[in-house]
């Protein structure tokens, strides 16, 4: 910056400034210079507003002002700039509230998490547009002051550089839309037969480095931008500084790299969106055919999307060549900007908010495609499911109790709990009656006995009638069952037959053929003396 000679005053010792007079040789003592393009005193530690109303009144002999300005403070009205980034920061603002709603609408989960497919893949998306709003909140609001301050400091540098991070989060926004819909597209084919695609073939390991490849390039651009001395930046305090210093800085070999970076991740977008289309959608001999195919199986979000994405690319790539366009620039062209520099962000934004509150829940929307699954396998199957008011009409209406619940409230509505107690008394009472009655001769009671035998048990308990067929059948099984594993309980022996005139039974050998009491029971099935042996004494289980 051009020093300004020393105005004159009352005579050699003195200067008049703004109409304020000051020792001159104080001021050249202490370095001051004047700058008469910014009115400003700097001796490159301090810097003093000296134009009215911010002229110091007197000038200590240590080189002090009193009731001084510093240069660097916000001392300008708002211009331009301030005016444009304000109304984008309310627009970003804006989206911010619609992407935390969208954010619970997706990210909340209907199905039980598969290790396959994350949570967390399905709001990424959302997480990239938060950090964008939020870098251009910030790069936008810290904009004001580049207008207000006379010499250019800090705010300058805070505009770029959230303005980098904004590109850079507007980039991943869109490459996670794009990797999150392949691998939702995966999780449709996969959902009637996980085993149809496997995880370790070609697809699965080609969709496990393309993120690497993708993020590779991209911290590769955070690092080519944001570590570096940004105070070379700020030295566009006069027209001379400006092309001297400012713009080499801002034009430098890092900030022209940064772009092709950029680039190859935008070109790992068109990848991914080409693999996920190859798989999982309908395949299209030709190439003609398989353009069209493409074009038509892509999301109409994306054909907006990935282009703006390019926009951001292209004009980050414009700011490294063309100073005059970039918003490094203190003075730059409000129009390239912010139509180029924040109108694409901003748009994706938006058309990722409107495509959110379009598109359904995907757990949502995988039950529906289950259930519709279902309905044409039973079609095909030709199963015919009766509708609600059916089970309705028929008594059959679901409570939400459990089985135990219902098993008590039907008993409850057979005769109510002190009934089934005194049935359950009077049985037993019945049971231990008819042991007495026997001598114990057989133990298990609980097997009716046909009607034909004398019982003193109590009566079976009470069934509705309409149970009741099922109840006798139920008895008479169990009867016959208990006559084949009995035949002669409960039953008289039969009569001796005559004897002969030799005091034998006919047919009967000359040894006793009664078994004695201590006869042990033989394992052969060909014995044939029990059809005329009295009924044995079963005294235990084991005895069966």
């Amino acid at each position: 910056m051009a020093a300004a000679p020393w105005p004159t005053g009352e005579n050699g010792n003195d200067t008049l400034i703004q109409g304020v007079h000051f020792n001159l040789t104080t001021l050249k003592h202490w370095n001051y210079t004047l700058y008469e393009t910014n009115w400003t005193l700097s001796n490159n530690s301090r810097c003093y507003l000296v134009d009215q109303p911010y002229t110091p009144p007197l000038l200590l002999t240590n080189g002090t002002f009193v009731n001084s300005t510093w240069c660097y403070l916000a001392t300008q009205p708002t211009g331009d700039r301030a005016h444009a980034g304000i109304g984008f920061a309310v627009a970003f603002g804006l989206c911010l509230v619609f992407i935390f709603v969208n954010l619970a609408r997706h990210g909340k989960l209907y199905l039980p998490a598969e290790k396959r497919f994350y949570a967390i893949g399905r709001r990424w998306q959302w997480y990239w547009a938060i950090f964008v709003c939020a870098a251009a909140l910030i790069g936008l609001f810290t904009g004001i002051d580049v207008d207000r301050y006379r010499v250019v400091e800090l705010p300058l540098v805070l505009n770029v550089f959230f303005w980098f991070l904004m590109n850079m989060g507007s980039l991943a926004l869109v490459w996670e839309s794009v990797r999150h819909w392949g691998s939702w597209m995966e999780r449709q084919f996969i959902d009637p037969n996980p085993f149809v695609l496997q995880q370790t073939d070609k697809r699965g390991t080609f969709e496990f480095w393309l993120p690497l490849f993708f993020y590779l390039w991209w911290w590769l651009d955070f690092f080519v931008v944001i570590p570096r001395n940004w105070g070379a930046v700020e030295l566009q305090r006069s027209p001379e500084q400006t092309i001297a210093k400012g713009k080499p800085a801002a034009t430098d070999i890092r900030f022209k790299i940064a772009p092709f970076l950029l680039f190859i991740s935008w070109l790992t977008i068109l990848v991914s969106l080409w693999h996920s289309v190859r798989h999982y959608e309908a395949r299209n001999r030709g190439l003609w055919n398989r353009m069209i195919g493409f074009v038509r199986y892509v999301p109409f979000r994306f054909l907006l999307m990935i282009p703006l994405a390019l926009v951001v690319v292209a004009y980050q790539a414009l700011a490294a060549w063309e100073f005059d366009y970039s918003p490094l620039k203190k003075d730059t062209n409000l129009v390239a900007m912010y139509v180029g520099g924040y109108v694409p962000a901003l748009l994706l934004v938006v058309i990722l908010c409107v495509s959110g509150f379009l598109r359904p829940n995907e757990d949502k929307e995988l039950i529906r495609q289950r259930r519709t699954r279902g309905v044409q396998l039973d079609q095909e199957l030709g199963i015919t499911k009766k509708p609600a008011w059916w089970r309705r009409l028929q008594g059959d209406v679901s409570t939400g109790d459990s089985m135990r619940d219902q098993l008590f409230r039907n008993v409850r509505e057979v005769g109510g709990g002190r009934r089934v107690q005194e049935m359950a008394e009077e049985r037993a009472a019945g049971v231990e009656a008819d042991s007495a009655a026997t001598n114990n001769t057989f133990e298990m009671s609980s097997i009716r006995r046909s009607p034909s035998v004398a019982s003193n048990t109590a009566p079976p308990p009470y069934t509705p009638a309409g149970r009741l067929g099922a109840q006798r059948r139920n008895d008479r099984t169990v009867q016959a069952v208990a006559s084949l594993l009995f035949p002669d309980a409960g039953n008289p022996p039969p009569p001796p037959p005559p004897a002969d005139n030799r005091g034998r039974e006919p047919g009967s050998q000359t040894q006793n053929t009664r078994r004695p009491d201590n006869y042990e029971r033989s394992s052969s099935t060909g014995s044939t003396a029990s059809i005329t042996a009295p009924p044995q004494k079963i005294r235990s289980m084991l005895d069966v």
